[in-house]
């Protein structure tokens, strides 16, 4: 999804213009013919996101100075392109002392309203990084730090912003890299308890032998190499929040030990006499299913009740590919200052690549490939070439395998196989007749099972992959087509076949 420019004019030939300028630098427009109807719409408790505006400065009724004055009173960091047909030095002070960031004068010209544009998004950017550094450091992160656009992921964060008003269990899953700590640290920031600790811990990253040192803590002597008392990290995060990452790793022994902690709200150290109440809040982490762990003896039944209280689940980023070109401009401006480059963007056929490929790392693998995009171009804009490990993939256009969630299947330098399996959709190809055989070559009806996936293969193949036209034709959930798809999968004879080889 581009950037969203609100254009507020009361001259409709001049909507008309800027609106055609907004267009053709690739971003989304909103128009408005009041400076009334601009703060309506920047104000609205329900407000569609904005990236900046190009305000006209001379308006009847409320005027541009008067809406640069609403949005500042009303907190909002939206950057403002102030615009006039009268260019004096003093219209100029006024604006940029009521929070401008530029002033163009009419009839702006295309190249400059171009470059003011992407100025002001890039320095939101980067403003935007910094804050989310800082209050992440300072253990103020809140949901307003979180980038995102997605539809799929508004439901992820009502659910989280009721989850931070009270003291529930949350347990957060996903795949590596989509932003685990990042929710945690937005829920305890947005909590009553924001001014205690945050204490984050690794638990697949603790040998087996000091989790319950780390954890509870230990007295001074109590085991070879104990030299001084260590508190642990449940009374180091005592009143505050304590996000246990990766759960699913810590070792049977462990967990026994967590439950009663859970359970009774006290920590008894290694080699300790009694036990110390603390008073924690608790935020788990999971990139593995722990009901299949729990199945499989790995993970105590009791504990996982006990934490999944209330799950959150992050789609991954090949969910929710309208973030990406947002995630890309604040990665670009973050790198950009921290490397001392003056790289303006990222071209648009770079950015349309990039956000059609699948990212099994999500939003960290992003990150790092701005970083190495950034540090080793030579120009000032990147282009598909400063991101080789994504030129290297190319798209397949066959119309009969595509990809997960409705985008091009994104695969290497080989074909794509007629049949995948897992967190894939498996698609054969299909005769586009639309006929649906009933009896089998001996004159028996077919199993339903097996004729429904027929039906689902041919919808997918029909509908060029588009996943929720799909679901919405066949009138089911996109959750129950996924499935539906991975039993298929799974009992395909010839995926199996293959996993034999």
């Amino acid at each position: 999804m581009a950037a969203t420019i609100l254009i507020a004019d009361d001259d409709a030939v001049q909507r008309r213009l800027v609106e055609n300028m907004v267009q053709k630098c690739g971003y989304e427009s909103l128009v408005v013919d009041s400076g009334d109807a601009a703060v309506a719409l920047l104000t609205a408790p329900d407000a569609q996101a904005i990236d900046a505006v190009v305000l006209d400065l001379v308006m009847p009724g409320l005027d541009g100075l008067g809406v640069l004055a609403k949005i500042r009173d009303a907190g909002l960091t939206v950057p403002v392109i102030v615009q006039t047909a009268h260019g004096g030095i003093d219209n100029v002070v006024s604006a940029m002392r009521a929070g401008a960031q530029d002033f163009v004068v009419k009839p702006v010209g295309f190249e400059r309203l171009q470059v003011s544009l992407r100025n002001a998004l890039n320095t939101q950017a980067l403003k935007g990084e910094l804050q989310r550094i800082r209050h992440s450091r300072e253990g103020r992160l809140t949901f307003a730090d979180i980038i995102t656009r997605s539809e799929t992921m508004a439901g992820v964060l009502r659910t989280a912003q009721k989850a931070a008003s009270s003291g529930i269990p949350v347990l957060i899953e996903g795949e590596s890299g989509v932003g685990k700590e990042l929710f945690a640290r937005a829920i305890h920031g947005s909590s009553e308890r924001k001014a205690k600790p945050f204490v984050a811990v690794n638990c697949g990253a603790i040998p087996d032998n000091l989790v319950e040192s780390i954890l509870f803590g230990h007295e001074k002597g109590a085991f070879t190499g104990a030299t001084e008392r260590h508190m642990g990290k449940f009374v180091e995060a005592s009143g505050g929040t304590l996000f246990l990452d990766e759960v699913g790793e810590l070792p049977l022994a462990a967990q026994v030990k967590l439950l009663r902690a859970l359970q009774e709200g006290t920590v008894e150290a290694v080699g300790g006499r009694k036990p110390v109440k603390v008073d924690v809040r608790i935020i788990s982490a999971t990139n593995r299913k722990l009901l299949d762990l729990v199945k499989n003896g790995a993970f105590r039944e009791d504990l996982f009740y006990r934490l999944h209280v209330l799950p959150l689940t992050i789609p991954p980023l090949r969910m929710r590919r309208e973030d990406i070109p947002h995630l890309l401009r604040h990665f670009l401006a973050r790198f950009s200052a921290e490397e001392n480059r003056t790289i303006t963007g990222i071209s648009g056929e770079a950015m349309t690549h990039l956000a059609q490929l699948d990212w099994p790392g999500n939003i960290r693998q992003l990150e790092n490939t701005v970083y190495r995009a950034v540090v080793l171009s030579e120009s000032d804009q990147l282009g598909l070439s400063d991101f080789p490990h994504a030129a290297a993939h190319h798209i397949v256009p066959d119309t009969d395998t595509q990809a997960l969630h409705g985008e091009p299947l994104i695969v290497g330098p080989s074909t794509a196989p007629a049949m995948v399996s897992g967190n894939e959709i498996p698609i054969a190809p299909l005769s586009n007749t639309g006929s649906l055989a009933m009896l089998t070559p001996a004159g028996e009806v077919r199993p339903l099972e097996e004729m429904e996936n027929e039906i689902i293969r041919f919808a997918i193949s029909h509908y060029r992959g588009q996943m929720s036209e799909v679901a919405r034709r066949l009138k089911i959930g996109r959750s129950t087509l996924y499935r539906k798809l991975d039993e298929a999968a799974a009992n395909d004879p010839a995926e199996g076949a293959q996993d034999t080889n």
